[in-house]
């Protein structure tokens, strides 16, 4: 896992980064623009000199001038629906060709592995949503979970008592169930 506390805001800047680690870094900019509360977003991600190729016109909408290095551009589908589990959601996508891959941005609750021995024995799934919900120890967590057609996958962490991006966490395997989900959709 790597921490990325030295991430500038703008996270195109960063020279070791992967285009998959500044794409999820910048979705996760964009996601805190927005606030917290929120429901899931998901994002497609496309081949930035590719689109600039094949579609001037949209690159141009979106902002994509310059060289043809290489970069993803994220672009928001639309709101998931509502009521409906996630991983049922997930269950439905299919991408066409031109998409290089995706993102999922998700709040979640998140304790301490200290907290496993507190953990009431038998409850059913609503009784530990209560229980994590009232822990003391609990941390709300925004997760940017990316991931490409080729199995590479990067996740951005933000906690929500060190709301900077200075603070965001990053790594490949940080939250493997999501990127397996995500990565299961171009299957």
């Amino acid at each position: 896992m790597s921490d990325a506390s030295n991430t500038p805001s703008d996270v195109s800047s960063l020279p070791a980064a992967t285009p998959l680690t500044r794409a999820a870094l910048e979705i996760d900019e964009y996601a805190s623009t927005l606030g917290w509360d929120l429901p899931a977003r998901l994002f497609a991600l496309v081949d930035s000199a590719q689109l600039r190729r094949s579609d001037p016109k949209l690159a141009k909408q979106l902002g994509l001038t310059g060289s043809d290095e290489p970069g993803l551009t994220p672009i928001e589908q639309d709101e998931l629906p509502s009521g409906m589990e996630l991983d049922k959601f997930l269950g439905t996508i299919a991408w066409p060709d031109m998409i290089a891959g995706c993102a999922l941005v998700v709040e979640r609750l998140m304790l301490p592995p200290d907290a496993e021995r507190s953990r009431p024995k038998n409850a059913t799934e609503a009784q530990l949503a209560d229980w994590v919900a009232n822990h003391p120890k609990r941390e709300e967590i925004r997760i940017t979970a990316a991931v490409l057609r080729d199995g590479k996958r990067e996740t951005a962490l933000r906690l929500r008592s060190k709301d900077v991006a200075r603070e965001v966490l990053t790594g490949p395997d940080l939250v493997p169930g999501l990127t397996d989900a995500l990565l299961a959709t171009f299957a």
